[in-house]
């Protein structure tokens, strides 16, 4: 109901905005259940970034030349807002220490070496890698050693915030929990190995995070020293008698660590002949276990827990999710080597059919119209301007609102017969009309689309072989000004015909369009006339037919120029309506994969599996492609990611090219192909994700049909 005093269609506007705003508060069931996976795959692939491509991303800035804490110990407390050495108990102590850790490769074998040579060690891990190798943590733990926190990506601490320091240990901590049951009050700064090289304001913000309850551990002998042959004696000359020998820093985590395998024994034996006993950090500062690695609460180590499983799951489905794009490329290289090598092939197909010249039966066309008042008489004056003889033409006018019935009507055409019926769905329309004539051959057209003069002669010639249970013909787009009409310009040429010829040469044809296709009426009896329990009937005709062992064939001199959606609304109902129906028609015929039935085999083994790979898994898994492209730009190298995405580009390119030769189109309008890269290509794909997860939720689908415009160009 209008408001008062609103202007004509103010009211309908308001509607459309509360329907809008009451669709956006409550969202349909699967649009909930899609947002939440495209979120978690969202949430998985920035986990993951963060976790395996930010490990050393940063350094500590540039020093000032001031080391306030040269000379010191190297295991420091907070006061205040500087670091002051923990004085540890009298002996001849040395404690080894691994940094960057856990890695796959070099922490067992190193864990392996110290655990022959009964040697206690300090593990300060990575907490990235901790949660991807929790079981190494776990072999560390076990054999009495320590663990420290290295923050959770490598990064230098001095060179982010506050809050970021925190998180960075945090993190850490969380991870060590969730796999040890213990907290760890043992951190080492990543780029600030000895106490020489911390500047003071180093010291400042090191000292902020031990403050709140942290123990800085710092080495007296970096990488560099260890490796140097006199360590041992370096090491004794800094330690009298009394007094302990200090920490020696060693690495486990990545690249090639063969150097420190190679050193340690002998480091070792070193140390020993020298009176050194090894300790782990703990011990050399004289702290228990209880102070530096405290028991977690039940609350802490359940968190710890999930966001350790939270971490794996990601690693997991970054694999799984590597797998599969890595199958999606094959299935796009492989479905354009297929596309393009069969239809080479099509045109020996060609002049294998019927004779070009002689009888030629009577045609009727069946033309189901609802609401098609924009384009219906252009649609019928083109059929009846045929130059096919004896060309009859029905016109069944299925419940329409609109002024169809009587535009057909005012025609007053000859052999146009105009049916009029209650609205019950295209199928049963097409099927009223077929049982009003008794013509043995059967034209279906859609009512806004316009043939050309020899269309119909061109369509109902291959079925002269009796072999030939229905032909598909060439569907072309006749609004394709706009961007959105070149785009599928491009998909019909590229796609659905090129498809086609495909599908004949491995006699599998998956759909006769609605728009143009001729049958014989003895092949429709035997499948008990057109489907209508599926919203794809098309594609279960075609399907109920491949079925019986007739062929069907693709006449691609046959045109027919329809109108394809001319806005992204429009286009989301049609393409939603084809795929939920597809995969109706593809569950409906599933017997076929199993049938012992010869004349379905090539159903059950050509026709169902391709629609199940290439108009269903692949579609789905596809943005996976933009997915990781974005996650390559962000966190991995962009070079190599823009030159796969121009790999794939000029693959579509070329495939787009030699669609357009065989289709006799210009190639200027392949400009818009890269774009339709950016918005159309994703607009598909979520339209099929939709109907897949319509479908699992059990929703149900209804024909929602697509308005209008009457801007159809034959020849365009």
């Amino acid at each position: 109901m209008r408001r008062r005093g609103a202007a004509p269609g103010e009211s309908t506007n308001v509607e459309r905005v509360a329907r809008l705003r009451r669709r956006l508060w409550s969202p349909p069931a699967h649009w909930r259940a899609l947002a939440l996976w495209l979120g978690v795959i969202a949430v998985v692939i920035a986990i993951q970034g963060i976790s395996a491509h930010t490990i050393g991303g940063s350094s500590e800035p540039g020093g000032t030349g001031l080391a306030p804490l040269a000379n010191e110990r190297p295991i420091l407390t907070a006061n205040g807002a500087t670091l002051v050495p923990t004085e540890p108990p009298p002996g001849r102590r040395v404690a080894l220490t691994f940094d960057d850790g856990p890695n796959p490769i070099w922490t067992p074998r190193i864990a392996a070496l110290l655990r022959a040579a009964r040697v206690p060690a300090t593990f300060f891990v990575i907490g990235s890698q901790a949660a991807r190798y929790p079981n190494l943590v776990r072999l560390v733990v076990g054999d009495g050693d320590d663990v420290g926190n290295h923050t959770f990506t490598h990064v230098a601490l001095s060179s982010v915030p506050a809050w970021e320091r925190r998180l960075q240990l945090g993190l850490t901590e969380a991870t060590l929990v969730g796999i040890t049951g213990h907290y760890t009050r043992l951190v080492r700064p990543p780029y600030s190995a000895t106490p020489d090289a911390v500047t003071p304001r180093q010291e400042r913000d090191l000292a902020e995070l031990a403050a709140r309850r942290y123990i800085v551990v710092l080495a007296n002998y970096d990488s560099e020293d260890w490796k140097r042959p006199g360590v041992a004696q370096i090491i004794q000359r800094a330690s009298p008698p009394g007094t302990s020998g200090g920490i020696v820093l060693m690495h486990d985590g990545g690249g090639d660590r063969s150097e420190t395998l190679a050193a340690l024994p002998g480091l070792i034996a070193v140390l020993r002949q020298r009176g050194f006993r090894f300790v782990t950090v703990s011990d050399l500062a004289g702290l228990p276990r209880s102070v530096t690695e405290p028991v977690a609460t039940t609350g802490s180590r359940n968190r710890g827990q999930a966001f350790v499983l939270a971490l794996a799951l990601a690693f997991t489905l970054i694999a799984v999710f590597s797998g599969v794009l890595i199958a999606v490329g094959v299935l796009v290289v492989l479905r354009a080597v297929l596309l393009v090598t069969l239809a080479s092939h099509h045109r020996r197909l060609l002049r294998r059919r019927g004779p070009e010249n002689g009888e030629r039966p009577r045609v009727a066309v069946v033309v189901p119209a609802f609401n098609e008042a924009v384009g219906i008489e252009r649609a019928v004056r083109s059929l009846v301007a045929s130059d096919y003889p004896d060309l009859e033409v029905v016109v069944v006018d299925d419940g329409s609102t609109d002024e169809t019935a009587q535009i057909v009507e005012g025609l007053n055409l000859p052999n146009v017969r105009l049916i009029r019926q209650d609205n019950q769905g295209k199928a049963a329309a097409l099927n009223t009309g077929i049982a009003y004539t008794d013509q043995e051959m059967l034209v279906m057209v859609d009512g806004d689309t316009v043939f050309e003069q020899d269309t119909v002669d061109r369509l109902v010639r291959p079925l002269a072989d009796a072999a030939v249970g229905a032909v598909s013909g060439n569907t072309k787009v006749g609004n394709r000004r706009g961007l959105l009409g070149r785009w599928q310009h491009i998909e019909y040429v590229m796609g659905f015909n090129l498809d086609r010829r495909m599908y004949e040469v491995l006699q599998c044809t998956l759909t006769v369009p609605g728009a143009i296709g001729a049958f014989r009426r003895d092949v429709l009896n035997e499948v008990g006339g057109v489907p209508g329990d599926t919203l794809a009937e098309d594609t279960d005709l075609t399907l109920a037919i491949g079925r019986t062992g007739r062929r069907v064939v693709y006449a691609e001199d046959a045109r027919a120029w329809t109108e394809a959606p001319s806005g992204l609304g429009g286009l989301w109902r049609q393409r939603y309506r084809w795929s939920f129906g597809t995969m109706q028609a593809v569950w409906k015929h599933r017997g076929a994969l199993v049938t012992r039935d010869p004349r379905q085999r090539r159903i059950g083994r050509r026709a169902l599996p391709y629609m199940f790979l290439f108009q269903i898994l692949l579609p789905i898994a596809a943005p996976l492609i933009d997915l990781f492209a974005l996650y390559g730009l962000i966190f991995t190298n962009p070079v190599r990611i823009l030159t796969a995405w121009l790999a794939f580009n000029a693959i579509q390119l070329l495939v787009a090219i030699y669609a357009f030769r065989l289709d006799g189109e210009p190639l200027g309008v392949l400009w818009a192909l890269p774009l339709q890269q950016f918005v159309y290509r994703q607009l598909m794909y979520l339209v099929i994700i939709e109907s897949v997860v319509s479908a699992l939720v059990g929703n149900r689908a209804s024909w929602r049909p697509v308005r209008r415009t009457g801007t159809v160009r034959v020849g365009t």
